[in-house]
């Protein structure tokens, strides 16, 4: 065979084969992410089963933030200095330990309650851990990818993040009410293991041809992603935004239940609801960009949108908190108005994460997503630590109100549309 005829079979199996690393690496983000967003679906049951007030549950919720945020910049510059390979297999491999100890040793039982620092203990690890697959999943498919196919492709992993989260609010609540936690913890340890062997089996480095060899050293040089001030307004943006997006994911079951009256099968379905939602907008989102080449129109669209709609949902929770008794239909707005508002506040994710790899090039892009994630992670760690302070000072109407500011302040971060340049006139003769 010579070697135009083997050049070009390497080529159709990696052509194949990239299919299979972005199934990884959605399978990866899905168990940690079932984790991450699942556990605070559980949120009523965490505080009956662990004597826990508002505040303490702020806490613990939050505390897996804090650890991914704390990990997710380390765990990115490994990943551009190591590989994607290493990186995403040991974090794999030790968060489902972590979540297998907690399954043994943290549970509520009868006579039993684990002390907070127990849990809090837990859930930093996990999050320390787990913070791993973010970066190093990332930037496996901006090496398997090309440029006009990347904002889908990274629109499918971030898929992950609300597939996870509705496999955690269909089942994990379930689980907790009938079979305690040790089975939400085991089930989620199972998720981790199973995907490790796939990671393990699956993702390896593409081979670079000869040509793409030569064309990546010519490339201009671009700044360290840690130096680059575009990178870091981007990365603020992404990080006010989720303010928004964790005070729904959350606190919106504690919202339901509390305000609303909801039962927990209303809860489930419609936090479901809200990731299947958010799955869809990324996929159709990343597709759409990658053929019209606007990814910043796009997200300066979604900020305005979910600015919007924080807005009318802190305007409908006003109005009905001013009768006695909220009826079905009222409460059936209130949970519709939650799920187009979570929605609409995680449909950007996918896009925002293409445009920033895309910035700092494939090589840096471990770094640059961990430069993300840490700036995400620290409003998830934040965010639950706030909640309970503006709800004893304010209403839920006064959160819903500071999530459309938050989105109103992220929108002077991200960056404009590049105008093209006008076509020259010539002067005349």
């Amino acid at each position: 065979m010579s070697s135009s005829a083997v050049a070009t079979t390497a080529s159709s199996n990696d052509r194949r084969h990239r299919w299979k690393v972005l199934g990884v690496g959605v399978a990866a983000n899905a168990s940690f992410s079932a984790a991450f967003s699942g556990i605070p679906t559980t949120a009523v049951l965490i505080r009956s089963g662990y004597h826990l007030d508002n505040a303490e549950l702020g806490l613990v919720l939050g505390l897996m933030g804090l650890g991914i945020a704390l990990s997710e910049l380390p765990w990115g510059l490994l990943t551009d200095r190591w590989g994607d390979r290493p990186v995403l297999l040991s974090g794999l491999a030790t968060t489902a330990m972590a979540l297998a100890l907690m399954a043994l040793f943290v549970v509520p039982g009868p006579g039993r309650v684990p002390g907070l620092p127990l849990l809090a203990a837990g859930l930093l690890l996990v999050g320390l851990l787990g913070g791993s697959v973010n970066g190093s999943s990332g930037r496996a498919v901006m090496t398997w990818f090309g440029e006009g196919e990347r904002g889908m492709a990274m629109s499918i992993r971030q898929t992950a993040v609300p597939l996870g989260g509705a496999i955690g609010a269909l089942f994990l609540p379930a689980l907790a009410a009938h079979f305690g936690f040790a089975s939400v913890y085991g089930v989620l340890a199972l998720f981790c293991a199973v995907t490790l062997f796939f990671t393990w089996l699956w993702l390896y480095e593409p081979v670079a041809s000869a040509a793409e060899k030569i064309h990546a050293t010519r490339q201009p040089t671009t700044p360290a992603p840690l130096k680059d001030r575009q990178l870091w307004r981007i990365v603020a943006a992404i990080g006010i935004l989720c303010a928004p997006q964790c005070s729904i994911l959350f606190f919106g079951a504690v919202f339901l239940h509390d305000f609303s009256h909801a039962g927990i099968a209303a809860i489930t379905i419609a936090m479901a609801t809200l990731q299947c939602g958010a799955m869809v907008m990324r996929v159709w989102s990343g597709r759409w960009t990658d053929r019209k080449h606007n990814r910043r129109e796009f997200l300066r669209f979604c900020t305005i949108s979910s600015a919007i709609a924080f807005a009318a949902l802190a305007a409908l929770v006003t109005l009905a908190g001013q009768s006695p008794n909220i009826g079905t239909v009222m409460a059936t707005l209130l949970i519709a108005m939650l799920v187009l508002t979570g929605v609409s506040i995680s449909a950007w994710h996918g896009v925002a994460y293409t445009e920033l790899a895309t910035i700092a090039g494939a090589r840096n892009a471990g770094t640059a997503l961990g430069m993300a994630n840490t700036s995400v992670f620290v409003m998830c760690f934040l965010t639950p630590l706030a909640i309970p302070h503006i709800l004893t000072f304010g209403s839920w109407p006064a959160v819903w109100l500071l999530g459309s500011a938050c989105a109103l302040i992220a929108l002077r971060f991200f960056p404009k549309p590049v105008q093209a340049m006008p076509a020259s006139v010539p002067c005349p003769q």
